[in-house]
C-alpha cells in the first residue's frame, strides 16, 4: 500500500542507507533496489567461493596462519563496521563466505539483517543472535554495544583452531548458563599443538566483562595478528573431523537455532512481566528478529533491511 511504498523510499534518505553502501573488500556489498507491487529485489554482490567451512574441510593443509589471516580480515571488516556505527550483532561461520573458488579468495561478511546503527556513546537492548556466538550480555538482557561483535569473533576464533564451538549442551539452559559464565576450556588433544599466542588472543575476545574486552582495533594489534606468534603446523586432520562431526548441517540447525534464544528470552520475561515476540509472526521472522527494538525514539526505519523483511513477510511481500 503506500504506507509500506512511503516507508520503503523514505530509506533512501534516512542515515540508515548507509547498510546499503557500505564499501570494504570483505564486505558483501548491497548494489541496488527494485520493487515492484509484488516484490522488493535486492541486489546483491555475487560471491561464489562456498561456505568457510566447506573450504577447510575441502583443504588438505590447514595451520594457525590460515586462521589468523581469515581472523584479520573479519577483524578488519568489523571494525569498518565500528566506525561507521554499525554492529553486525550476528557474526557466526553461515554469514562468512569465500568471494570466490580461488585458492587465495578473501573472506565476505553477509547477512546484515540484524545489524543496527549505534550512536555515539548508546547501547543497545535487543535480544538477537545466534546460540553460541551471543556475548553473555545480550543473554543476560543487560544494554550493550558493538563489543558483542568482538565477542561473537572470539567464538569463531575459537572454532577455527579446535572444530568444535567453546559452549554447547543439548540443554538450552546448561547452554545459556555456559556462555552467561563465561565457562570455556582449552581442552586437550585438540589444543595440545595450538600456540599460548592463540589462546590468548582468544580469551582477550571472550573476556564477560564487555568494558575489558578487546575491540576490533585491539585485536588487530595482538601478536597471533599483527606479528609471527601463530604456528605453521598443520592442524587440518584433527579440525576438520571435528567440523564434520559437530557442524553438519542437521545439527548445526539443531544446536544453534535460533529459537532457542526466543524460547530462553520468554522465560525470562514471565517473571518481569515484559511483553516478549509477537507469537503470531511468521516463524521466518520470530527466528532471524528475536525481539521487537526497545528504542522508545528510534524512528520508523531504524533497523533498516530487518524492518524491510518484516514489513514484507507480514504483507505477504517477496524478497528476492
Amino acid at each position: 500500500d503506500e504506507t509500506e511504498v512511503a516507508l520503503i523510499h523514505s530509506f533512501q534518505t534516512h542515515r540508515d542507507l548507509a547498510k546499503c553502501l557500505l564499501k570494504h573488500t570483505n564486505i558483501v556489498s548491497l548494489e541496488d533496489i527494485f520493487e515492484s507491487k509484488s516484490h522488493l529485489y535486492l541486489v546483491m554482490q555475487l560471491v561464489s567461493g562456498g561456505e568457510l567451512f566447506d573450504r577447510i574441510i575441502e583443504k588438505g593443509f590447514y595451520t594457525e596462519k590460515d586462521a589468523s589471516k581469515l581472523i584479520q580480515q573479519i577483524l578488519d571488516a568489523v571494525k569498518y563496521l565500528h566506525d561507521m556505527g554499525i554492529v553486525h550483532r550476528d557474526l557466526k561461520p553461515e554469514n562468512l563466505l569465500y568471494y570466490s573458488m580461488e585458492e587465495d579468495s578473501k573472506i565476505m561478511i553477509s547477512d546484515f539483517g540484524l545489524s543496527k546503527i549505534e550512536d555515539s556513546g548508546s547501547v543497545m537492548s535487543t535480544a538477537c543472535g545466534t546460540p553460541g556466538y551471543v556475548a553473555p550480555e545480550v543473554l543476560a538482557q543487560k544494554p550493550y554495544s558493538k563489543a558483542v561483535d568482538c565477542w561473537s569473533i572470539g567464538v569463531i576464533a575459537y572454532i577455527l583452531l579446535c572444530g568444535y564451538p567453546p559452549f554447547y549442551d543439548e540443554n538450552d539452559a546448561k547452554l545459556f548458563e555456559q556462555i552467561l559464565k563465561a565457562e570455556y576450556e582449552f581442552d586437550s588433544p585438540y589444543w595440545d599443538d595450538i600456540s599460548d599466542s592463540a589462546k590468548d588472543f582468544i580469551v582477550h575476545l571472550m573476556e564477560k566483562d564487555p568494558n575489558i574486552r578487546y575491540t576490533c582495533e585491539q585485536a588487530l594489534q595482538h601478536p597471533w595478528i599483527a606479528g609471527d606468534t601463530a604456528l605453521d603446523k598443520n592442524i587440518h586432520e584433527s579440525v576438520s573431523a571435528q567440523i564434520k562431526k559437530n557442524f553438519a548441517k542437521s545439527k548445526w540447525r539443531q544446536a544453534f537455532n535460533a529459537t532457542a534464544v526466543v524460547r530462553h528470552m520468554r522465560r525470562l520475561q514471565l517473571g518481569t512481566g515484559q511483553e516478549g515476540p509477537n507469537p503470531n509472526l511468521p516463524s521466518q521472522c520470530r527466528t532471524h528478529l528475536l525481539m521487537p527494538e526497545e528504542d522508545a525514539g528510534a524512528s520508523e526505519s531504524s533497523v533498516f533491511l530487518t524492518r524491510i523483511v518484516m514489513t514484507i513477510i507480514d504483507t505477504g511481500r517477496d524478497v528476492i
